[in-house]
């Protein structure tokens, strides 16, 4: 029997039980495609990485949904990397250790900066992709699709779709009250929709955090067999920074994200965005992870 460590990581925290949990699957080169989504589905997170060799960079690694292969994700991304630390794999070279994972449409840059504390986990910073900006939606069919209305929106704002690795639905709500109102009420109506889009998920925020440390606050929703809501999105809140910096809504180009306080899993996300609002050069995105189980897949 075929036998792949595995290791249950809890992502965007430093402390066990919060932000959003991952399974990282180790020695995975001989695994097929197919046998990947079954066990990404099995393990039933958000997401599922599965680590391999590669010939580019470190590490190879692909991402699995419960329904599907993701080309890029972020809270996989942290858990990954503290993954490889915990087990030894990938060591510490001074106060950055710079890296590269090869995912499915190529390489991202890594950088590991160890915790001031020792014990503390230390900080894994993600550069995702280049921002693209996609679809502008009809806020008059979008938001229905969540039980909201186009007043619940920011004056102005557009609903777009936007990617730094994957594609993702960006709408910016006026406050917390309609953004905790959200919900999908009609997941053939959602899932119809999407079929028909340029867009993987939706990704539902407002400015100003959960706590007083945090400047934006989201929801990110999925549909079956994909878990209902995400605790923390690392991939969409990257696509969220650059459609808040391009359209003026931020400040300045480095601000924490939160998500997933009202699910019991608070999470944080560090974010840096380069580049002038109309040419955004790129996002990177930061956290910590606490491994929380460690063992042994049969197969």
């Amino acid at each position: 029997m075929a036998t792949y460590p595995f290791l249950l990581v809890d992502a965007f925290t430093d402390t066990a039980l919060g932000g959003n949990p991952c399974a990282v699957v180790l020695d995975a080169d001989d695994l097929s495609a197919e046998t990947m989504q079954r066990l990404a589905r099995e393990f039933n997170q958000s997401e599922t990485a599965f680590v391999r060799r590669s010939a580019v960079a470190e590490f190879g690694v692909r991402y699995f949904t419960p329904a599907e292969e993701i080309p890029l994700a972020g809270h996989p991304t942290i858990a990954t990397v503290t993954a490889l630390l915990h087990t030894g794999r990938l060591a510490l070279a001074g106060a950055r250790t710079e890296l590269y994972l090869e995912l499915l449409h190529g390489p991202i840059a890594i950088a590991v900066v160890p915790a001031a504390t020792v014990g503390a986990p230390a900080q894994v910073l993600m550069t995702q992709r280049k921002p693209v900006f996609g679809t502008r939606h009809d806020p008059a069919v979008v938001l229905p699709l969540f039980g909201l209305t186009p007043d619940d929106l920011v004056p102005g704002s557009p609903v777009e779709t936007v990617s730094t690795g994957t594609p993702q639905l960006m709408l910016l709500l006026r406050d917390h009250a309609a953004l905790q109102r959200a919900h999908i009420p009609d997941t053939a109506a959602f899932a119809r929709y999407r079929a028909g889009s340029d867009f993987f998920s939706p990704h539902l925020f407002c400015l100003g955090g959960a706590t007083a440390a945090g400047h934006t606050f989201a929801r990110h929703f999925g549909t079956p067999p994909d878990i209902a809501e995400d605790p923390v999105t690392g991939s969409a809140t990257g696509g969220m920074a650059a459609y808040l910096w391009r359209h003026g809504y931020l400040q300045h180009p480095e601000f924490v994200a939160e998500q997933g306080h009202w699910m019991g899993r608070a999470g944080s996300v560090q974010v840096s965005i380069v580049g002038p609002r109309e040419h955004i050069e790129s996002v990177t995105i930061g956290g910590q992870a606490v491994v929380m189980v460690e063992g042994k897949l049969t197969l």
